[in-house]
This record gives C-alpha cells, sequence and structure tokens, in this order.
C-alpha cells in the first residue's frame, strides 16, 4: 500500500461536468474573444478573471486533482467553477 493511500487520501477520479466545462470556457475565449470584452471593445478584467478562476477549478477537479490545503481545494472547486461561471452570466448579461 502506498503512502498517500495509508493517509486516507485514495485516487480522485475525472470529473467529466467540470472538464466539459473548463474546455468549453477555453475554446469559447479563443473562437470569440468579444465573449470577455466590454461593448466598446475593451477587455473586462472582471470577465477575464471570472472566466479564468472557472476555467482553472474546472481543469484541476475536472482532471481529478484534489489539492491538500482545504482553501485551495474550495476555490478550485467544482462548486467554485460553477460559481465563477455563474457570476460571469450574471455580469456578462448585465453589459
Amino acid at each position: 500500500m502506498s503512502k498517500t493511500q495509508s493517509q486516507g487520501q485514495g485516487k480522485a477520479a475525472v470529473h467529466g461536468p467540470s472538464l466539459l466545462a473548463a474546455l468549453a470556457i477555453m475554446l469559447g475565449g479563443t473562437l470569440y474573444p468579444p465573449l470577455l470584452s466590454t461593448t466598446s471593445g475593451r477587455a473586462d478584467h472582471t470577465l477575464v478573471l471570472l472566466a479564468c478562476w472557472a476555467m482553472s477549478a474546472g481543469f484541476v477537479r475536472g482532471v481529478g486533482f484534489m489539492p491538500r490545503l482545504p482553501v485551495l481545494r474550495m476555490i478550485l472547486s467544482g462548486w467554485a467553477c460553477l460559481l465563477a461561471l455563474a457570476l460571469f452570466v450574471l455580469l456578462r448579461g448585465a453589459l
């Protein structure tokens, strides 16, 4: 038995919805950059921050990585990905 398994930290599985969300954000921002800008064409840093947070959390959780620190586990969870996406949609709709 490995040291990781003896500490009760079993192998994490791939989380499909988070991984798909991260891939969709990556492709959406690449193929349609105006999604991350204001109506005047300038970069909207709040939208970019939320998109990057959602994408990062989606990839981290999506590939099955679980950070050891509780605060990082919370910031990079599937729920954090969903929260960042929801805030992105709310702010994007307000533009």
